[in-house]
């Protein structure tokens, strides 16, 4: 590399190395290059220096090779999960937690507003149900309760402004 005071560039790349013990190890033995065959390539009572170079390089290659890193498969029907994120998306990891919503009629949506007001949830929680009563009222042609869960998502912002 040039620039580079520290490195020297060597002579033989990777290429050449591997194409050069493949032809060896084919021509003695046949097949495949693997551990084994260099070991025994490496070991023979007439090899040469450039023989036991090449055997140590692969060896060292196969050896010294970190093994992968082996991720858990993910729980079936679980979805996937976002990094950084304790929590699945478009899935129920622990459906007891789950607040159900209706918002069909307006009587349905105040139930639903109060219950939300009610729980033991964290406050990003509690605006995020509310988001989502008010997103699909609003598209789903239902005005009246749309603008219920955003008055009650003013309220909560409210409430945790003066705590």
């Amino acid at each position: 590399m040039k620039g580079f005071s520290g490195f020297k560039e060597s002579p033989i790349k990777s290429k050449e190395y591997r194409g050069v013990l493949k032809a060896r190890v084919s021509k003695i033995y046949g097949g495949e290059v693997t551990v084994d065959k260099a070991r025994k390539l490496k070991a023979r009572k007439n090899a040469t220096p450039r023989d036991k170079q090449l055997a140590n390089w692969f060896i060292n290659m196969q050896t010294n090779r970190p093994s992968p890193v082996k991720r858990k498969d993910p729980i079936v029907g679980t979805g996937k999960k976002p990094k950084g994120s304790s929590r699945r998306l478009y899935t129920d990891e622990n459906p007891k937690d789950t607040v159900s919503i209706k918002y069909a009629t307006v009587e349905d949506a105040k139930k639903t507003i109060a219950k939300v007001k009610r729980i033991n949830k964290p406050y990003a929680r509690k605006i995020q149900i509310l988001t989502v009563v008010e997103q699909r009222s609003r598209f789903g042609g239902k005005p009246q309760q749309a603008a219920m869960a955003r008055a009650a998502k003013k309220e909560l912002k409210k409430q945790k402004g003066s705590d």
